[in-house]
C-alpha cells in the first residue's frame, strides 16, 4: 500500500497540500509560536524553544511507538528539474535505520493550472516513530523561515495509519491535525484545547460541540 492509497481509503478526496485546516473536516489548528515578547521572534530566546516543545508534544500524543506511520515528503518540481538535483537527505539524515529505507517509496503527480504545471515527487516511508529521529525532524521544519540550520523547506506530513490521522507542522507558527472522524481527535481537541489557534477556535469548536 502506498500513501495515496490509505488517503483514499482514510480521507477520500483529500488533497494532501497546505493549509489542510480549510480542506478537511474534523480537523484542528494549532499554534505554535507563542512566547511573544518586545523582542522579535528572531532575538527572542524562548520563542523556538516553545515552538520546538509544542511541536514535539503534540507529535508524541498522536504518536504511539507501535503505531504505523507514513513519513511523507512532497518536493515540488516547476520542470526545471533543479529541485530533484539536490539530495533529498530527509530520509537519510533523520532515519536511524538504514536498513529499512528499502521501504522508501516514490510517486509523481502532475499537477496543472491556469498558470502553470508542475510535478509533485512524494517520496513516502512506512514505519514506527522510533524509526527516525522525530524531535530533530520537527525542529528543522519549524526553523525554515527563522534563518536557522538545519532547515526544511519541503512539506512533511505524519500519516498515522493505526489512529487515522494526518499530522502536518506547516512553519514556526503552527500545526493541522486532521483526523477521519470526530471522535479520532476528539481527546486531543481536549487535551490540548488551550493550544487551539483563536482565528479558528469559534469553526473548531463548532466541529466538536
Amino acid at each position: 500500500m502506498t500513501p495515496t492509497n490509505s488517503l483514499e481509503n482514510n480521507f477520500p478526496n483529500l488533497k494532501l497540500e497546505s493549509p489542510l485546516f480549510y480542506s478537511w473536516k474534523p480537523s484542528i489548528r494549532f499554534e505554535l509560536g507563542v512566547n511573544e515578547s518586545s523582542l522579535s521572534i528572531h532575538e527572542n530566546p524562548v520563542y523556538l524553544p516553545g515552538v520546538y516543545r509544542r511541536a514535539i508534544d503534540l507529535f508524541e500524543a498522536l504518536h504511539a511507538p507501535e503505531d504505523e506511520l507514513y513519513l511523507v515528503v512532497d518536493v515540488y518540481d516547476f520542470g526545471e528539474g533543479s529541485t530533484l538535483q539536490r539530495k533529498l537527505n530527509v530520509f537519510a539524515k533523520y532515519v536511524k535505520h538504514q536498513s529499512i529505507l528499502y521501504r522508501l517509496q516514490h510517486e509523481t503527480f502532475l499537477e496543472e493550472n491556469e498558470d502553470e504545471s508542475y510535478r509533485i515527487h512524494r517520496f513516502s516511508l512506512r514505519c514506527h516513530r522510533s524509526d527516525f529521529h522525530y524531535a530533530a525532524l520537527l525542529k528543522a521544519i519549524c526553523n525554515q523561515d527563522m534563518g536557522k540550520s538545519p532547515s526544511i523547506h519541503y512539506p512533511i506530513y505524519f500519516l498515522n495509519e493505526t489512529k487515522g490521522t494526518i499530522y502536518y507542522v506547516y512553519d514556526d507558527r503552527g500545526c493541522d491535525l486532521l483526523g477521519v472522524d470526530t471522535e479520532t481527535i476528539r481527546w486531543i481537541y481536549n487535551e490540548f484545547n488551550e493550544w487551539i489557534l483563536d482565528y479558528d477556535r469559534v469553526e473548531i469548536n463548532k466541529t466538536f460541540s
